[in-house]
């Protein structure tokens, strides 16, 4: 017996695969984000927070996946290191690192993601190098330092101006990964077009309408 499909049945069909291309997506970049943990973390001049390239799998989550996809791929990475498993860089994992120095900057990963998505849907499906370099900038550097920084100083009794001198550290390998951010993800979105659905501007869907009226 063949069994048609209709054209109720249809669109809940494209749903599901789209569901589950999505939740791939998802645990993909989680995956990721904890493979460029393995060569482990650098610490420089006594900070408290290390250097990894996790923040590389971040930026590349938002730029490729976009804000919603992003954002819950780095949630599912974080989720699995609150669950106890050793996945950032160092070995670490548990709730403790929920408490420690450093979880600014893995709330700051959240955000940085969708901001990053954010502006990338808007950018595409063009997505010129110097806006997305800006763009991958403000979500991965800036977003996330703001959040960081404050609670590292905060957390450690450290005064809030030598917290942030002390963010210089990152910000040479920060600016690299930016760029390679923006290169892969360029290159991604020309292979495969319809990763992230380009979206306009606020307020340019407003003054098309009004123009066409």
């Amino acid at each position: 017996m063949t069994v048609t499909e209709t054209p109720a049945t249809a669109p809940a069909r494209s749903a599901a695969r789209s569901s589950a291309r999505d939740l791939a997506q998802i645990a993909v970049f989680a995956a990721l984000i904890a493979a460029l943990g393995l060569p482990g973390a650098l610490y420089l001049g006594g900070t408290a927070v290390p250097i990894t390239f996790q923040t590389l799998g971040v930026m590349l989550a938002g730029a490729i996946l976009g804000a919603r996809k992003g954002f819950l791929s780095v949630l599912l990475f974080l989720a699995l290191v609150a669950a106890g498993l050793p996945l950032l860089s160092g070995g670490r994992g548990g709730i403790a690192v929920f408490v420690g120095p450093s979880v600014g900057y893995l709330i700051g990963w959240l955000v940085g993601a969708a901001v990053i998505g954010w502006f990338t849907a808007r950018l595409l499906p063009r997505y010129r190098v110097l806006p997305a370099l800006l763009a991958t900038a403000l979500g991965g550097i800036v977003v996330v330092y703001a959040v960081g920084v404050p609670l590292l100083a905060w957390i450690t009794g450290t005064p809030f101006g030598v917290a942030l001198a002390g963010s210089a550290l990152f910000l040479p390998g920060d600016l690299v990964k930016v760029v390679v951010t923006v290169l892969v993800a360029k290159g991604v979105h020309r292979a495969w077009p319809g990763l992230i659905e380009p979206k306009p501007w606020p307020g340019r869907r407003a003054v098309e309408a009004a123009d066409a009226a």
